[in-house]
């Protein structure tokens, strides 16, 4: 597996390779960037870990760069860190770590580059190489950015063939790995996800048998793992590992609770948590946006408390929208998830995503239409997104026909929208102008006579223009008694 660095790498590792031979300290990169330069990723995180004080090395290192970047130094961690074109570049002393078992933080002392690299979480994540001496043990190309420099590479626990094969796998016993860290069972099924590579049987073992312990880690950096499955290609994937391993049921209970599906009479439902992951698939094919992510993830988090049979008909999940809306907020604040804009859009896509699924049947009236258009404003494509997503059925002529009905959907408001522009309506008639033709202050009548004024709009009974809205206004402040 070849391992090459782009021009602007070598430059700035042989700056770096200066300052650690001025200052005598062996010094060497870990860790992702090596990682992801062998598999072709893009890393702009190089961690540089030397035997020696990390702060002096950093504050040598910058000396080389014109104009210097400006240094960050954490006295208390030993570690430093600066930014060079877009390169994070992080400094710390090589140490090792013991951990006390109800805490993640550990103790710390100085130690050798094999401590570090056995404190690492993943063999893949352990791959080192030296840059005390690089010009010298880079060669002296006339192209140094095209050069492999994998006969480089101090690899103790094999970390290259298990790249080679896709392999997560633990450099220690993974008990000791995931006891002393439990953070990094979510780091290795967030990488299994990212990469597609498989975790090895015993370290998935160590995820289950040790998954309780993920009750110490905070919930921030819980969430931000999560994040990052669901911002993978196929987040399905890292969804049914934490499901397996038992993770999922400790850290998201309400996904759990879709699983499975129950017969009576011979009438089964489908086992919405798979259903879930489909439509979370699907929808990643289309969007990188994660609150977009979310709402098919949360789409049907509502059915098992709406679950219901009724004979001759089989089973219901009557108003499992409504009632999913209303648990966006509490899952939003507990998982930390920003509780404004974001958690309003989720809810919103949540509670219509079944309504434009109504609007394929025949006979709906230019009102329904216009309903829509109203309720989901400018998020109405993604609300379309979401609804193609939820086509899961395996009968590939039942999804040609949802799929042209909702062609048929998509070509009816874009005609009534044309027509009445509705979306992102604004009342012709503000709250303002009906206090003052009234002589009101605010008051239930200003609210009564607002909605008189958009239901007829909305259901085609007055054009939506100011003189039919302002002629609906006086008629209504006439049947309440107000006085013009």
């Amino acid at each position: 597996m070849p391992f090459y660095l782009t021009a602007e790498e070598q430059s700035i590792i042989h700056k770096l390779s200066l300052a650690a031979r001025k200052l005598g300290v062996r010094t060497f990169i870990v860790g992702g960037f090596v990682r992801d330069r062998l598999l072709g990723r893009p890393c702009k995180d190089m961690d540089i870990v030397c035997l020696g004080d990390a702060i002096a090395l950093a504050e040598e290192s910058i000396q080389s760069f014109k104009p210097q970047p400006k240094l960050s130094w954490f006295k208390t961690f030993g570690t430093a860190h600066f930014n060079c074109n877009g390169y994070d570049v992080e400094f710390v002393g090589a140490r090792k770590e013991s951990y006390r078992r109800d805490s993640r933080n550990p103790t710390v002392e100085p130690g050798t580059l094999q401590d570090d690299q056995e404190r690492r979480d993943f063999t893949i994540n352990a791959l080192a190489i030296e840059i005390t001496e690089w010009d010298t043990a880079s060669g002296d190309s006339s192209d140094p950015a095209s050069t492999d420099l994998s006969h480089l590479i101090i690899d103790p626990f094999h970390g290259l063939d298990d790249l080679e094969q896709g392999i997560i796998r633990t450099p220690l016993s993974p008990d000791k790995t995931f006891s002393d860290d439990p953070l990094r069972m979510l780091r290795a099924i967030r990488f299994a996800t990212q990469l597609n590579f498989r975790i090895e049987t015993n370290t998935f073992l160590g995820i289950a048998e040790t998954s309780h312990r993920i009750s110490i880690i905070t919930q921030e950096r819980i969430t931000d793992e999560f994040n990052k499955i669901m911002m993978a290609p196929k987040p399905s994937i890292g969804l049914d590992l934490l499901y397996k391993s038992g993770l999922l049921k400790i850290i998201f209970p309400q996904l759990v609770d879709l699983a499975g599906a129950e017969y009576i009479d011979g009438k089964g439902h489908k086992d919405n948590f798979y259903h879930t992951l489909q439509v979370l698939d699907n929808i990643c094919v289309n969007t990188q946006n994660l609150w977009l992510r979310w709402a098919a993830l949360l789409h049907d988090i509502a059915k098992p408390a709406t679950k219901r049979f009724e004979n001759g008909v089989g089973w219901t999940f009557h108003g499992h929208e409504v009632v999913g809306g209303r648990m966006v907020p509490k899952i939003f604040n507990k998982w930390k998830l920003p509780l404004h804009e974001e958690l309003k859009y989720v809810r919103k896509l949540v509670e219509l995503h079944l309504r434009p699924i109504s609007l394929t049947k025949e006979n709906i009236t230019d009102s329904a239409i216009r309903r829509l258009l109203f309720d989901a404003g400018d998020d109405l494509d993604d609300l379309m997104t979401l609804c193609e997503a939820d086509i899961t059925s395996k009968n590939e002529n039942k999804v040609r026909r949802f799929r042209a009905n909702f062609e048929m959907v998509r070509e009816r408001l874009k005609e009534v929208e044309e027509k009445d522009k509705i979306r992102n309506w604004q009342p012709p008639i503000s709250g303002e102008l009906i206090m003052q033709t009234f002589n009101l202050n605010p008051c239930r009548e200003v609210g009564v006579i607002k909605t008189a004024i958009r239901e007829a709009i909305l259901d085609g009974i007055i054009e939506n223009n100011y003189d039919a809205a302002f002629a609906l206004m006086m008629e209504e402040g006439k049947k309440l008694g107000l006085q013009s």
